[in-house]
């Protein structure tokens, strides 16, 4: 079956950007021109996604305005002439099927999933994360896990390796890699923020996952882990033990936009590749770089 449906999960509290978040959702934040939600929209729907459902909270209607039509900015844009901008901000609008809910309480991200169960039905449906842009690949990284998922009919997970003395920030998976298979493992566990003793290898979890709809009665059955919230991973986990998951170590590079330091390497990394603002802020660069 292929997957025609995601889920968004955007309803964080920012916490790490503040105070930047404390009015602006953290997903509307700016990399140079288009916000950060944006990009992973534009990521699904580049993977043959056409039904997106974002998980948003109080305080979020930016983002459902942005996927909105603006009639009154339309007009004005046509009128004076800027077709161009027109067409942009109109097809903003027509990209997929957005549909939204709210998550009345933060409970975690498997608490989020959980909320998209009536959405989702008995279909196989795509997470992509509120806090990960992932930029460039050889192919959209939702694309190449809904590849996987579509060769070998189980759940997907996106990964990446991780820096052994950051893995506790993340997960750590048991990760055999898969006879004539590039980049692709067998997962058979996990740990959400282990301890150094408890790592399974530096593999984790950054971003990216294809889910079949098992996971909901197990979410169901989820007590509250790490930080007190329903922890997507341990749900996963029960996936992996029981029937097995896939790991595809997708090509693009993820930036963390619930950093600082993550915005900020998004901003660099699409500046300069930015058609209207490549050559200058590349001039820039340099000339900061001799400062240095």
């Amino acid at each position: 079956m292929k997957v025609r449906k995601a889920v968004i999960p955007a309803a964080g509290l920012g916490t790490r950007v503040l105070p930047a978040s404390k009015a602006m959702p953290k997903e509307m934040l700016p990399i140079v021109d288009k916000p950060a939600i944006q990009y992973i929209v534009e990521e699904a729907v580049a993977s043959g996604i056409t039904d997106i459902l974002i998980i948003t909270n109080r305080g979020k209607t930016t983002v459902e305005d942005h996927f909105d039509r603006a009639p009154e900015l339309e007009a004005r844009l046509l009128a004076g002439g800027k077709q161009q901008a027109y067409d942009e901000i109109v097809g903003i609008s027509k990209l997929a099927n957005i549909t939204y809910m709210r998550q009345k309480e933060t409970k975690g991200l498997g608490h989020a999933v959980l909320c998209a169960k009536a959405f989702v039905g008995d279909e196989p449906f795509a997470v992509l994360y509120g806090d990960d842009v992932i930029i460039g690949g050889e192919k959209p990284a939702c694309q190449e896990l809904c590849e996987a998922y579509e060769k070998y009919g189980r759940s997907v997970a996106g990964v990446k390796p991780v820096p052994l003395d950051q893995i506790s920030k993340y997960c750590s998976l048991k990760a055999e890699p898969m006879e004539n298979e590039e980049k692709t493992f067998l997962v058979s566990d996990m740990i959400e923020k282990p301890l150094l003793d408890q790592v399974m290898s530096n593999y984790s979890i950054l971003g990216r996952v294809v889910l079949t709809p098992e996971i909901f009665p197990i979410l169901e059955q989820t007590k509250p882990g790490v930080g007190g919230e329903i922890q997507l991973t341990d749900a996963m986990k029960v996936l992996a033990q029981t029937q097995g998951m896939i790991g595809r170590e997708y090509s693009g590079d993820r930036y963390d936009m619930g950093n600082k330091f993550g915005i900020l390497q998004a901003i660099v990394q699409v500046a300069l590749k930015h058609p209207e603002v490549k050559e200058q802020f590349r001039e820039y660069l340099l000339q900061v770089a001799k400062d240095l």
